[in-house]
């Protein structure tokens, strides 16, 4: 009765109980019209006199209940008629039951309950669906069709239902679908409500010109690079104005309308598939924990927080040395996703011991390591950082994690720690190391490597963009340099998923995301360069400026003699157990205690030495 109270004032509640109380009636009424060939005998039309307002009565009192009159009906969904349909089983059996009760042995025709019922669920159904109608023509003529833009959709799956669907029933938007292109032939002349499929990409200019299309909507969730660049090339070809749905991993309450339509980005053309994530799995090990995150205020960290909150832990530890960055995750936390059980810690993870009070205040039960120096020519020109914050700041927080029992630690590691010609993967192979040296002790270790991510701090995306702003050149290092790639948030859920993979029989894993295709960067500036309009090496230069110190042409994911295998999900493999990938050496932690001192020393040659020793594979500037 609570929920029905704010009805009371509102006019339309009254119009619909009466309008159903009226359907009620003469469903009963023509039931029985039916039933004796439209002459209702006598005795019989005494009945139905009779038991008309109980049978009124039980179906109103049955939708109140139910909650059938809080819905705005100019909204009618299939989920609303299916709700009537299992509302009118009840009221009949409601009205059968208390037919027995009150007119016990009185003699009543069979057929009529189910006639009843029939007409009943039909009339009201048919009620509710005509508001709808009634509703869209009336928003329709707020815009008359000669001033809505004509547009064209490009696909025609679920996402272009969706967009046309929105366009139907939103006629405010100023949009008039015209029809569809898609390359399935099978699909060739069919309609989505109304709208044909016209034909392949090779009939997209004629479309434009047949029927006179103002814009272009691009609603594929999923195409490989290739056919993505192929849509957008034809689109630019027509002159019009383009625009793309985001994919459903971007649109996390899974509405998806026309408003949510963007212009073309670079991340589009990469293909990258929705990401499917086990979320039972990943609640199970965060709902109701305390969760704490170093580098929360990076790009990979800040993601994991805004991932991790949707699966509810009973405290967030924010851990960040940046006192700005650690401040605008936490306003993000708290003002945009209502965020009020949250710590921030500022603080460098090297400082064993506030991170040994931090740990015993708050007990986290999962850590997610994202704290780290990633910029690959800076700590080539101060080698002793990479060592301080990317070494001694994992083995302090590691060190810390097993003496207060935490539960879960993954690791943030990354494709240049895989035979690294720099300090900074160099680092982080040896963090790699340090996990599993820790593995064992009560804590459960995890390290989860992938590619970079774009706009990222360290993306060259927003470079590019700026030197294209500027009018060029856009500066790539190697004509061959290739890189792997995948979205922040791709990046943060597959670390969310693979934290969920760890067996506490085994540990120690490494997890790889599949990140792909590898992208020539010399390709991606010119793919930039294109989306902003303007022709590569015409109205903007690429300029070559030679590989920067530690810089590979080719990133690697795994090393030779790494045994991987798939795990259960299809973006995330696993390397082999750890005696077969490289266990730690039994005098890991003299190499450390050596490397800290050529750190505190600012010896980067001799630091370079230990990195070698530590990691064979490790080639400075290889």
């Amino acid at each position: 009765m609570r929920a029905l109270m704010p009805n009371l004032r509102n006019t339309n509640f009254y119009i619909m109980l009466l309008l159903d109380a009226l359907v009620f009636g003469l469903s009963l009424w023509t039931a029985y019209l039916f039933r004796f060939d439209f002459s209702i005998p006598s005795g019989f039309a005494v009945q139905l006199l009779r038991l008309l307002p109980y049978a009124v009565a039980v179906k109103l009192g049955v939708f109140l209940i139910f909650g059938m009159y809080r819905g705005m009906w100019r909204y009618t969904s299939l989920g609303d008629l299916w709700k009537l349909l299992r509302l009118s089983f009840l009221q009949s059996g409601a009205l059968l039951s208390l037919m027995l009760f009150v007119f016990q042995a009185e003699a009543f025709p069979r057929s009529v309950f189910i006639l009843d019922w029939g007409l009943s669920l039909g009339m009201t159904a048919a009620l509710r669906v005509a508001i709808r109608v009634f509703y869209a023509r009336s928003l329709g003529r707020a815009v008359s069709v000669a001033d809505r833009k004509r547009v064209l959709v490009i696909g025609a799956g679920d996402d272009a239902e969706k967009i046309i669907r929105e366009m139907m029933d939103s006629h405010r938007l100023n949009y008039e679908p015209v029809g569809l292109i898609d390359e399935d032939r099978a699909k060739r002349g069919r309609t989505i409500h109304g709208a044909a499929v016209l034909g392949g990409l090779d009939s997209l200019e004629d479309a434009v010109d047949q029927y006179r299309v103002d814009e272009i909507f691009i609603a594929v969730s999923e195409a490989t690079p290739e056919a993505m660049r192929a849509m957008v090339e034809r689109c630019k070809g027509t002159g019009l104005p383009y625009r793309i749905l985001p994919a459903m991993s971007e649109i996390m309450d899974g509405r998806v309308d026309v408003k949510a339509l963007r212009d073309i980005r670079y991340l589009d053309l990469l293909g990258r598939s929705q990401v499917n994530l086990d979320t039972g799995r990943i609640q199970s090990y965060l709902s109701g924990r305390t969760v704490l995150v170093t580098g929360c205020g990076g790009s990979i960290g800040s993601e994991l927080c805004r991932q991790i909150v949707r699966f509810k832990p009973s405290r967030l530890v924010l851990v960040d040395a940046g006192e700005y960055n650690l401040y605008q995750i936490e306003m993000e936390l708290v003002h945009e996703f209502g965020v009020g059980n949250l710590v921030t810690v500022l603080g460098n993870i090297t400082d064993a011991e506030l991170m040994n009070r931090v740990f015993a205040e708050y007990r986290p039960s999962v850590v997610f390591h994202a704290a780290a120096y990633k910029h690959v020519p800076m700590l080539e020109r101060n080698p002793w950082q990479a060592v301080r914050n990317n070494i001694l700041g994992s083995r302090v927080v590691m060190e810390t994690a097993v003496a207060h029992g935490v539960d879960r630690f993954v690791v943030v590691s990354t494709d240049k720690a895989v035979r690294p010609t720099n300090v900074m993967g160099a680092s982080k192979r040896v963090t790699e190391l340090l996990m599993r040296e820790y593995q064992g002790r009560g804590t459960r270790f995890m390290a989860v490597r992938f590619g970079n991510v774009l706009g990222s701090s360290g993306s060259v995306v927003p470079l590019f963009r700026r030197q294209i702003e500027k009018g060029g050149p856009v500066t790539v290092t190697h004509p061959e340099v290739t890189r792997y790639f995948m979205s922040i948030a791709e990046a943060a859920q597959l670390i969310l998923q693979a934290g969920s993979m760890g067996e506490p029989g085994n540990g120690g894993e490494i997890f790889v995301l599949d990140m792909g295709v590898p992208v020539k960067i010399a390709d991606m500036a010119r793919d930039l360069i294109r989306l902003s309009g303007k022709e590569p090496d015409v109205d903007v230069e690429i300029a070559f400026t030679g590989l920067r110190e530690g810089e590979k042409l080719y990133e690697e994911l795994i090393t030779e003699g790494e045994g991987i295998v798939r795990t259960e999900h299809d973006k995330i493999l696993v390397l082999g157990p750890a005696a077969e990938v490289g266990s730690p050496s039994p005098d890991l932690g003299r190499a450390v205690g050596d490397l800290l001192a050529a750190a505190s020393a600012h010896d980067g040659a001799a630091i370079r030495e230990l990195l070698a020793i530590l990691v064979p594979e490790y080639t400075p500037g290889g």
